[in-house]
């Protein structure tokens, strides 16, 4: 898909030093740039999802709530970053 963005144009530069250092396409640069930002935020995720689960594990629930509550919140789409 091709889409169109605005940057700083000292990021541009950069971004431009950086493709042409490695023998990149700027194109192939920022999709491979976005693809491990949007990784390291879905390990972010799951990191705070292990942690809660590791706060309320034991803990009693009921269908209202408390974590099965947040979860479905979570699974739904209702929380987002």
């Amino acid at each position: 898909m091709k889409i169109a963005i605005s940057l700083p144009d000292r990021l541009y530069e950069r971004g431009e030093r950086a493709a042409a250092r490695m023998g990149r396409t700027r194109s192939a640069l920022y999709a491979e740039a976005l693809a491990a930002y949007l990784d390291t935020l879905d390990d972010e995720v799951d990191e705070v999802t292990a942690r809660l689960d590791e706060v309320y594990a034991g803990q009693s629930d009921d269908d209202r709530t408390g974590p099965a509550a947040a979860r479905r919140l979570i699974d739904a789409g209702a929380w987002q970053w």
